[in-house]
Formats: structure tokens, C-alpha cells, sequence
């Protein structure tokens, strides 16, 4: 019997020979085996001491956040102070979480499949992954303050250079499903696993940009809209007027008059989608009859008006649009208050008898047609976009502990890697977002060997991805372009050389051009 080291945790025993006797020859083995496979006989040898990475392309973006100062910055400013000698350093602990997280892992257990990567730790400064136990354990100590103000320190400093510009702010929440005794887990609504208990995840977002803002995690039963108003108001109201958003912008679930008036009193331009409640559906009604529908755009027509519905202390401008169902179609009717389908009715459209799909509107802006309010809000359906790849490709709703204050950090953590992974593929893929489960397999994943000869280090990168040859291109491309600019832009200070960075990465965003000839990616 052949004892495993702990492989798994334990010390379980191997019973080598199939029928259960030991078989002494087993132990003139040599470590290194021979392997019987299609491809014919091979040898297999084991090397722990080699320095080996799976995720050799990551070695270009740790070459962008060095000439950002993005992670210089981070591991500074945070709070993290340890008392023993054997604890492990603060950039050992952030750099596995960021290399964790850029992994595409969701648990703290995952973090032990990356304990043996010699390459990437040194690129980083770090000596070393820290255990899955040290990084979970390590924000339990420390003020909850403390970690806030840092959080939000780290990210102004990615976003703060876009807010001079014109942009809208989206707001949205989803909903985290959890499985164990997490503090404020509570049920509420939950559209995939009704009476689970759950968090409550609101994020703000740079629209178009998929830049997020910030996030505040709530437990699961504070889904409406005004649970998130002290943590949204707050935000804006700590910003100067010059770096607020031209609009705020979201779902139905914030076209309520608390959320409208909390706008008003800003003077915040405001575009929201109403809940066909029954006053809605009356004034929808009455318009319906004798109006001319204007052209709307993706097939819908539209009317404008004025509407104050019961509770509302004022009128307001609201836009009306319809389309009609396809033929075929099978129409449902649908909750006036979750918008979720009840089939209390359904309908099989025909060419004789034409049913409209309506959405209605709610806005400040007292300007812009029919189309243009429209399209504006039709705009918003990127955010959704953002809240789908942050829950299902990245580790948004992961890294699960007991507490909340952990849960809400590791929430902020992930935003902000994504942040930062997202400009870095902007700056490869210039001019869109390329959501992970693409840019992932191709500038993550890839076998990479650090030698030394000398002074001098090299790292030799083979990918597997099927289009090898246009990565290494890519990568090439942003890793010169990187280097040219840190050597060109030593005049600069930090904020001054992450905002002209800001600009070659946002080139349509940006009103003027890039101020410098040095920032020239060709």
C-alpha cells in the first residue's frame, strides 16, 4: 500500500494491485513513468522545481498595470497590517486574489489550483500565492471603514479622468442566490430560485464604457429601488457637480416618485421605464384612441405626454411606445407590478386582429423626440449586458463568506479586476468590449516558462487557442505600444499618465483628441 501526502487534505491509502495484495515490484518503480497511450509509448517526468505558468499571456497585462500604476496604487493604499512574522505580506494576498479572479475562479477553494504558478508571483513583486485560508481570513480584522474608503480610493482612480466628459449613469440590481447561513441572506424576490434566500447586488455603471462605478450588496429582501438610494445619492452628492452624469438612467423598478424626486432635487436629468400599473394602462388607454404614433425606431411608434399618476406630486413628461406582435405570436398577459408573465390569457396574433407590446417612459429631459427618448433608453440594454458577464464570467457572485462586510469587499474587488481587464482587451481590441468568456481562453490562458541566463529573464509563452499566431500579434502590438509609452511619458505624473492612457483606450469617447503625439498607437 502506497500512502498519498495529503493530497486532497487527508492521508488516504492507494491500493495499487487489483486484487488487493501488494505488489512489491511496485516499489522498483522509478518516480518517472512509461505511459502506454495511442500515440505509442512516452515517458513521463515530473518537475515541481520548473518555473511554469498556465496563464503565460498575462505577463502583458501585468506589463499594463505596472505602466498604469494601477496595482502600485491598490496594494499602497490598503489597509491590511498583519502582526505575525509568518503572515503573509499584503501584495501576496491581493496578488492571488487578483490572479485568482483573473482565472475566472469563484470559490477561495479554487485559489489551491494555482498554489504551484512560480512565474506570475514574481512578476508581481509577490513571493508566492498565499493559501486559499490566509486570503479568505484576511479582511476579518481592520475596520470596515477603512476598506470602504480604500475601495473607493482604488476606484475613482480608474474612472475618475472619464467623468469630465459627457456620460450617463445606469443603475441596475440583481439578485445573488445563497446556499448556506450568510449573514443578511434573506428571501425576497428571486427570479430563478423563488423562496431562496439571497443578496441584493446594485451597481453603477459608466453607460456604453461597461465601466462599473460601485456596488453595494443588500440583503435579499430590500429589491426595491429606494434600499439603494443612500448608497447612489451619497456617491454623487461626495462628486463635484463637473463629474456628475448628463442622465440617470434604469428599469422600471427606479421609475418610482421617490427615486424621481431624489433626482429633481439635484437637478439630475432623469429617463425611466414605468410598471404598467393600472393607472399607467388607463392613460395608455385613452392615448391609444385617435393618436398619431410617431416613427420610434426597432419597430416601435410612439406618443408623447404629460401623466401624474395617484401619489405622484406633479406631472410628468412621459413617452408611450408600442409595436405590434408578430403574427404567431403567443401574447401573455403580464404582472402589473414584477412585469414577470401570469397566464391569465393568452392570445394567438393574427394579421386581422394586430396586439402591441407597450413600454412607457418617464423623463426630466424636457427636449428630444419621440425617437430620440426612445433610443436613448434602448441604450440601456448594454447594462444588462454587464450584469450577465459579471455574474456568469466572473466572480461577482463568488467568494462567498458568513459576513456581509467581506462579501460587499470581495464584490468591490471583482469590480474593479473587471475594470481593469476591460481596458486592458479595449487597448488590444480597440474600439468594443469583448466580453471574458472571449477574451479569457485567448489572453489569459497559455503555458509559459521563465528562465534566467545571466541578468537577463525570459518568459516563453505557447498557446494552445486557435488563433495562436493573431494573439502573439496582438499581444506583441500592446506590449510595445506599453513599453513606448512608459518611455515617452516619464514627464507625466501617475493621475497624467493613466488619463492619457484613458484616452488611447476611449478615443470615440472623448470630445478632443489624445493631447500628446506620444500616445500614437501605430
Amino acid at each position: 500500500m502506497l500512502k498519498l501526502g495529503g493530497m486532497w487534505g487527508n492521508d488516504p491509502e492507494l491500493g495499487l494491485h487489483p486484487a488487493g495484495e501488494a505488489d512489491d515490484s511496485v516499489n522498483r518503480l522509478p518516480l518517472d513513468g512509461v505511459l502506454d497511450t495511442y500515440g505509442g509509448r512516452i515517458r513521463v517526468e515530473w518537475d515541481p522545481s520548473a518555473k511554469v505558468t498556465a496563464f503565460g499571456p498575462l505577463s502583458y497585462f501585468i506589463h499594463f498595470l505596472k505602466t498604469s500604476g494601477l496595482w502600485e496604487e491598490w496594494v499602497n493604499l490598503c489597509p491590511l497590517q498583519f502582526t505575525s512574522n509568518n503572515a503573509p505580506s499584503k501584495e501576496k494576498i491581493l496578488g492571488t486574489i487578483l490572479l485568482s479572479i483573473l482565472a475566472g475562479h469563484k470559490r477561495y477553494a479554487h485559489i489551491t489550483t494555482v498554489r504551484s504558478d512560480t512565474v506570475l508571483p514574481e512578476l508581481l513583486g509577490m513571493a508566492g500565492i498565499a493559501s486559499e485560508d490566509s486570503v479568505r481570513r484576511a479582511f476579518l480584522k481592520g475596520e470596515e471603514s477603512d476598506y470602504t474608503l480604500w475601495m473607493d480610493r482604488s476606484m475613482n482612480t480608474t474612472f475618475e479622468p472619464l467623468l469630465a466628459e459627457k456620460w450617463v449613469l445606469d443603475i441596475d440590481g440583481t439578485v445573488k442566490t445563497l446556499y448556506g447561513r450568510q449573514e443578511e441572506a434573506k428571501v425576497g424576490y428571486n427570479p430563478t430560485k423563488p423562496g431562496r434566500p439571497s443578496h441584493v447586488y446594485y451597481a453603477y455603471l459608466i453607460s456604453a464604457l461597461r465601466m462599473v462605478l460601485n456596488v453595494d450588496v443588500h440583503p435579499g429582501n430590500q429589491m426595491a429601488s429606494e434600499f439603494a438610494h443612500p448608497g447612489l445619492f451619497a456617491w454623487l452628492d461626495a462628486r463635484p457637480r463637473e463629474q456628475w452624469p448628463a442622465l440617470l438612467r434604469g428599469d422600471s423598478a427606479w421609475g418610482t416618485e421617490k427615486t424621481m424626486l431624489q433626482a429633481e432635487a439635484r437637478q439630475l436629468p432623469f429617463l425611466f421605464k414605468l410598471r404598467q400599473t393600472e393607472g399607467v394602462l388607463r392613460h395608455v388607454a385613452e392615448l391609444a384612441r385617435g393618436r398619431e404614433w410617431e416613427f420610434a425606431g426597432g419597430g416601435w411608434r410612439g406618443v408623447e405626454s404629460e401623466l401624474q399618476l395617484q401619489g405622484w406630486t406633479k406631472k410628468r413628461r412621459v413617452v408611450i411606445l408600442r409595436r405590434p406582435l408578430a403574427e404567431g405570436t403567443v401574447a401573455t398577459e403580464s404582472d402589473s407590478e414584477t412585469g414577470q408573465p401570469v397566464l391569465t390569457g393568452m392570445v394567438v396574433i393574427n394579421k386581422d386582429r394586430p396586439v402591441y407590446e407597450y413600454a412607457v417612459l418617464v423623463t426630466s429631459l424636457p427636449e428630444g423626440e419621440v425617437l430620440t427618448i426612445a433610443q436613448m433608453y434602448r441604450d440601456r440594454a448594454d447594462a444588462e449586458n454587464v450584469f450577465d458577464e459579471l455574474k456568469n464570467q466572473w466572480a461577482w457572485t463568488g467568494f462567498t463568506t458568513h459576513d456581509l462586510r467581506r462579501s460587499q469587499l470581495m464584490a468591490r474587488i471583482v469590480a474593479l479586476v473587471f475594470n481593469w481587464w476591460s481596458l486592458y482587451v479595449r487597448l488590444a481590441v480597440p474600439g468594443r468590449h469583448t466580453e471574458a468568456i472571449s477574451s479569457r481562453p485567448a489572453l489569459v490562458y497559455g503555458i509559459a516558462k521563465k528562465t534566467s541566463h545571466g541578468n537577463q529573464a525570459k518568459v516563453t509563452i505557447t498557446s494552445y487557442h486557435g488563433k495562436a499566431e493573431a494573439i502573439e500579434a496582438v499581444l506583441t502590438q500592446v506590449g510595445s505600444f506599453l513599453t513606448r509609452f512608459a518611455a515617452r511619458a516619464e514627464q507625466l505624473s501617475r493621475p497624467e499618465r493613466w488619463a492619457a492612457l484613458l484616452r488611447v483606450i476611449f478615443r470615440e469617447f472623448y470630445s478632443d483628441p489624445a493631447p500628446f503625439g506620444l500616445l500614437a498607437t501605430s
